[in-house]
């Protein structure tokens, strides 16, 4: 009897991207792609037709960011096991990924040493993080958050700043935001540059610190 193979679902919003995926996956004995998703909607909807084991998940995607689909997924879903391969280099993405319950978090520019690794680490129930960035999540998540940003007022945030701020964090491009919110992208660009000047902040990195702790992401 043949043994049972790992069913994967692939939610990427880069078409080139998901059909190197599916050849290099099938090409394994024991794994078997099972679908595939172009955006988070989709990714939230394969998964329940599908019902596969492992969604390899990109953070980057329309309609829904990956934070979203996997509390989306998971909510339904528990078992499943989410595996992020994205392009953002960037702990404060990789530390809100695990703490909505990711199980992994690979770059895609590492993806031809690590994914396969990382597929069978994570398909067993333990938790794979791209090698050069373990050591920081070890260190940013042993002991309390001392962070200076839960120090930092909103300095009178508008509502619609507050949101501008809410979807940069969770990963959505100008051009995204500004269609969520009916806007233009340079309007869109006024609103960010107002935020990181009212919370004295200067990178992107620190503007998903600040809306992680201050509980705005999930707000």
């Amino acid at each position: 009897m043949s043994e049972k193979k790992l069913r994967i679902l692939l939610g990427d919003d880069h078409a080139v991207l998901r059909a190197g995926l599916r050849v290099l996956l099938n090409l394994e004995n024991d794994i078997e792609v099972v679908g595939e998703a172009a955006d988070g909607e989709e990714v939230v909807e394969m998964v329940e037709k599908t019902q596969p084991d492992l969604v390899l998940l990109d953070l980057t995607m329309p309609k829904l960011s990956g934070l979203e689909c996997i509390e989306r997924i998971l909510e339904k879903y528990p078992t499943t096991k989410i595996l992020v391969l994205t392009m953002h280099d960037d702990e404060e993405y990789m530390k809100a990924v695990i703490r909505a319950g990711g199980k992994g978090y690979v770059l895609k520019k590492a993806a031809d040493v690590e994914l396969l690794s990382a597929i069978r680490t994570v398909s067993r129930g333990e938790l794979y993080i791209y090698p050069p960035m373990a050591a920081t999540l070890l260190y940013q998540m042993v002991g309390p958050q001392t962070s200076g940003n839960k120090d930092k007022k909103e300095k009178g945030l508008s509502e619609r700043e507050r949101e501008v701020l809410k979807y940069l964090a969770l990963g959505h491009t100008n051009q995204e935001i500004a269609e969520f919110l009916h806007i233009s992208v340079k309007t869109v660009e006024t609103y960010k540059t107002r935020v990181m000047e009212k919370l004295d902040l200067r990178k992107r990195a620190e503007l998903v610190r600040y809306a992680m702790e201050n509980g705005i992401i999930n707000g």
